[in-house]
Formats: C-alpha cells, structure tokens, sequence
C-alpha cells in the first residue's frame, strides 16, 4: 500500500477515501476433483505458471490445506484469488493471448460444467 505522500499515479493503486488501496479480485473456486493428485499437479505444475504470465496480475494466491465451513467439511478443493487494479484490468488481462491462455488450460482441468465458480469483484479497506 502507498504510503501518504507517494504519488498514486506509479503504484499501479487506486486511492480511495480513507487513504488506503482498493484492488480488483478474480477468486476462483473449484471443487474436489475425481483425482485430487492429477488436479493439483495440472494446477502447479501448469496453471500456475500460465497464469502468472498475465500482464496486469498483481498476485496470486491459493488455499493451503482444507477448505472447511463454519459447521464443517466442504466440497471445495481449491480456491485461488487474482489480485487487480481493477475490473478493467481483469477484463483486459483475460482478452490477451496469456489470458486466453490461461482460460483455456482451466478448462482442461475444470471445465465449465464442473462447479467450478469464478467471482470478480473490486474491493476496497474498511
């Protein structure tokens, strides 16, 4: 996060009123997979590296372990978060030739009518 005084402009963030940085968010869900093995080394080994090439991408994070609710166990495997600027830079990020790239192998390994769940949103500090 900018510190108060450095210029907006060259930290890639955008200020908002209370002084700190708002950034967009791609979080993507995927649920436990047949083979859990092959998922994840498709994920690390492949996914991961592709995705990491998109211009744009500020950071990538994954679940580490299970992924549990309130009340227990969940059906969720693995969930990865894209960190933006903002929707405007996810938009353009998944139109270049990495992008469309990295949303191509993800059908490979979770295709589209495999609960996989997607959610873009901008978020900001409170």
């Amino acid at each position: 996060m900018a510190k108060p005084g450095e210029d907006w402009q060259h930290t890639g963030l955008r200020q908002i009123s209370n002084g700190g940085a708002a950034m967009a968010r791609m979080v993507v869900i995927y649920p436990t997979p047949e083979n859990v093995e092959a998922f994840d080394r498709h994920y690390f080994e492949i996914h991961v590296p592709l995705a990491k090439k998109i211009a744009g991408l500020r950071k990538y994070e994954v679940s580490d372990g299970p992924i549990a609710t309130p009340v227990g166990p969940s059906s969720i495997h693995r969930i990865g978060t894209l960190h933006f600027d903002d929707l405007a830079a996810i938009k353009k990020a998944f139109a270049s030739p990495e992008g469309q790239a990295a949303a191509t192998d993800r059908r490979l390994f979770a295709p589209d009518g495999s609960g996989v769940q997607m959610f873009l949103f901008d978020d900001r500090d409170v």
